[in-house]
């Protein structure tokens, strides 16, 4: 013991039982944050295959979808992908909109899907970005392949991109969707 210590009486005993619990609640953030940079889904707790799976409640139009996770409505916008405009209140509907939109039903409403992240958790509106999926074939790259929608990259969440350009230009080859008026 130093002088120091008999001075401060029990005081140091409790100085280093307050920095392990500050150093425990240190540890604790630190894998939270980790949780959540690997699953994007902490906020709804449980584990990773759990928060990826959805079922779709509503489709807003050609690119975003309402989804119940685990009880929690949230709004998905489609990575990668681009359709033309239905609800933007600052624009007109854009030609084949309603088409994009009606397609995108066919595809989800009503039913089951996995969501995956690729960086990105949310865009600038709050919505979640992911690939969406339907059993095994994701809902992005269909409404590309089918001509619905374009290819758009917004880095760093461009896992698919090439994927999402070599199907835009077989769709505008072969004038599909938006590519055939």
């Amino acid at each position: 013991m130093t002088g120091y210590d008999v001075w401060m009486g029990g005081t140091t005993m409790r100085m280093k039982r307050s920095l392990t619990s500050l150093f425990m609640v240190f540890i604790i953030m630190i894998s939270a944050a980790v949780a959540v940079s690997r699953t994007g889904f902490l906020a709804f707790g449980g584990d990773e295959a759990d928060a990826n799976s959805a079922h779709v409640v509503r489709v807003v139009d050609g690119d975003t979808i309402k989804v119940a996770v685990r009880g929690k409505e949230v709004t998905v916008r489609y990575i990668g992908i681009d359709t033309p405009e239905t609800v933007d209140p600052r624009r007109p509907v854009q030609p084949f909109g309603r088409e994009a939109s009606e397609r995108n039903k066919n595809l989800v409403e009503g039913k089951p899907v996995r969501l995956e992240k690729d960086v990105s958790e949310t865009d600038r509106f709050g919505r979640l970005l992911r690939y969406v999926y339907v059993n095994d074939d994701m809902v992005n790259a269909t409404l590309v392949r089918e001509g619905f929608a374009h290819a758009v990259s917004f880095p760093p969440d461009v896992r698919y991109q090439d994927l999402f350009r070599q199907l835009e230009r077989e769709a505008r080859e072969a004038k599909r969707g938006l590519w055939g008026q």
